[in-house]
């Protein structure tokens, strides 16, 4: 069987993508750029930033601190005098700092949610203004399984992701009368965090997805591009699992 590709549309669109300088988050910036869109990628690796996207025509660059408020702020300011507005946010940047819950220090609890979490919200509040503007708009927001069902030693990381769920279906009750919609994936795919899992453990992961693998990064892509099209207009306040079936 020949599955039929779709080629997407996003000419004079502009996208802001956080953490988009390698795993997901590239493969989401990659995407949209194809797409026609222009794309502004926030990240904290200033040198990584530039290696994947310095020199790039129709990417706009900025090395931030997603949970630094005022520096959100002047990023999205220079993103909408580069561009003239934002159509669509994907709020992906993360990290993880693991441990069981009796060995997990302050700092490793508040960097995680201060990167996944305030981020997402730092970032969605300064666009929601331009979106508001438009008369339009696309929030997506990254979350995880953990988020929903938990895991060892990722408490953090499971409050993190559990709160921007929350977050998720409350912004898309306060923002729908405006156009804008708010969703979330639930991505299961080979990136930077599930390579650092021992073999054993990883083996014994592959083993619990349906489909008998996690995904290529690339794949979970398409699906941010459906919450952010026209399509999706109706779509709003969902988490759509992006995982080979592993949360059926």
């Amino acid at each position: 069987m020949t599955i039929g590709k779709i080629q997407p549309d996003f000419a004079g669109s502009t996208v802001v993508v956080t953490g988009g300088a390698q795993g997901i988050g590239y493969e989401i910036v990659s995407y949209f750029r194809d797409a026609g869109a222009k794309v502004a990628v926030l990240d904290y690796d200033a040198a990584l930033l530039d290696k994947a996207w310095g020199s790039v025509d129709n990417v706009h660059t900025a090395a931030v601190d997603v949970s630094d408020g005022d520096a959100v702020a002047a990023a999205i300011d220079g993103v909408v005098a580069w561009a003239g507005g934002v159509d669509v946010v994907v709020n992906n940047a993360g990290i993880a700092r693991d441990a069981v819950v009796w060995k997990l220090t302050d700092d490793q609890w508040r960097s995680v949610l201060d990167v996944h979490l305030t981020g997402t919200f730092m970032v969605t509040r300064a666009v929601v203004p331009h979106m508001r503007a438009a008369g339009a708009g696309r929030i997506i927001n990254v979350t995880s399984y953990t988020g929903m069902h938990g895991n060892i030693g990722q408490a953090n990381y499971a409050a993190a992701k559990g709160g921007i769920i929350a977050f998720t279906k409350t912004v898309a009750k306060e923002v729908a009368r405006f156009g804008i919609t708010c969703n979330a994936i639930s991505p299961n795919a080979s990136t930077a965090m599930v390579a650092a899992v021992p073999a054993d453990k990883l083996a014994e992961m592959t083993a619990s997805v349906p489909v008998g693998r996690f995904a290529d990064a690339a794949e979970m892509a398409p699906a941010v591009g459906f919450l952010a099209s026209e399509q999706a207009a109706y779509v709003t306040g969902v988490v759509l699992p992006v995982d080979g079936g592993v949360s059926m």
